[in-house]
This record gives C-alpha cells, sequence and structure tokens, in this order.
C-alpha cells in the first residue's frame, strides 16, 4: 500500500491471530480485574475482597475452578482481533483517504487518521466488549449466545453501554502507537 501498514488482507489476518494468542495469555487477568471492579458495586456482605490480582486469581481458582479464568474467552477473541484489524486496517484506510483530499503527510495527517482508527476500532468492538464483560463477571451467563439474546432485549443502545469510557481508553492508545510509529519510520526506514 501507498502507506505501507497493510500490504495484504494476510497482513490483517495476522493481526487478528496475534490478538488472539494474546488474549489466551491475558483473559484471566482480564477476569480478575472485571471481577474486582464489579466486586467493589456489589452490597458489602456480598463482596469477595479481593486484595490483588493473584489474591483474585487464586480465589476464583479455588472457589470456581480455574476453568472460570477463562469465561468469556469467546467473546474476548473475537473482540481482541476486532481490536487489532480495526486500528490497523482502519488507520491505513483512513490515511489514505485524507492523503487523497491534498494533505501532506505529516503529523495532522498521523493524528487524524489515528483518531478515525480509535475512534472506529471503538465502534467495532464495543458490542463483544459488552458481552464479554458480562461473562466474565461471574456465572449468570455460560454462553455468548444467551448474553447476546439478553443484551439484545434491552435495545440495539445496550451493546455501546460503555462507550465513551472505552472510547477515552482506546483512543489515546491509538492515536500515541501510530504517532510514534510514523516519527520511528522516519527515523528508521524500512530496508527495501
Amino acid at each position: 500500500s501507498k502507506c505501507g501498514v497493510s500490504q495484504s488482507s494476510g497482513i490483517n489476518a495476522e493481526y487478528g491471530g496475534g490478538g488472539a494468542v494474546g488474549i489466551l495469555a491475558g483473559n484471566p487477568a482480564d477476569v480478575v480485574n472485571v471481577r474486582m471492579q464489579n466486586d467493589m458495586r456489589l452490597p458489602v456482605a456480598q463482596r469477595v475482597g479481593y486484595r490483588n490480582v493473584f489474591h483474585g486469581l487464586a480465589t476464583i481458582v479455588r472457589h470456581e475452578g480455574a476453568a472460570a479464568l477463562f469465561r468469556g474467552l469467546q467473546a474476548n477473541i473475537p473482540r481482541s482481533m476486532m481490536i487489532n484489524v480495526g486500528q490497523v486496517a482502519c488507520y491505513d484506510q483512513a490515511k489514505q483517504a485524507v492523503l487523497s483530499s491534498g494533505m501532506q503527510d505529516g503529523i495532522p495527517v498521523h493524528f487524524l487518521s489515528s483518531f478515525i482508527a480509535g475512534t472506529m476500532a471503538t465502534v467495532l468492538t464495543q458490542p463483544v466488549d459488552v458481552m464479554k464483560t458480562r461473562l466474565m463477571q461471574g456465572t449468570q451467563y455460560n454462553s455468548i449466545v444467551k448474553v447476546f439474546v439478553d443484551t439484545a432485549k434491552e435495545g440495539p443502545l445496550a451493546f455501546y453501554k460503555g462507550f465513551v469510557p472505552a472510547w477515552v481508553r482506546l483512543s489515546p492508545q491509538t492515536i500515541l502507537t501510530w504517532l510514534f510509529l510514523e516519527r520511528l519510520r522516519i527515523y528508521f526506514p524500512p530496508k527495501e
């Protein structure tokens, strides 16, 4: 490509696959994170009282078994893949569109393109993120289909609950990633 990011759909598949592999290792910590955040919202008598991530891991394994650390994996893998593909493919497409509008390649183009990519990645992943969180919160749901059906009953906007905090988290990360990457390309150009 003119931008040098996505050369083929195979590369985008590799980014998505990389996200899937990475989430296998990170899912237990994600489960503990969701549980710790949820625990604070419960009435005091119902709280587990996780002291830290290691206590959370041990408590979940002791009370629910090791398989509980992989709750939500069926939503977390596609979510991770969509974030990776969304950030990379959307950045590449946005950058091409911005450049074709007449702007010169530079920091403003990189910022605008990465802003668009971060926003699109959030739009693409938020529905799956909502389902992932609901699966990880406890034992209420055992299948992504049940979560999908129950969430859909709340209306289509239910899939976008928490969109603004998710965007506030993901967009700056996307913007900084691409700004730094584009600067690094200048200082360390790829060998032809």
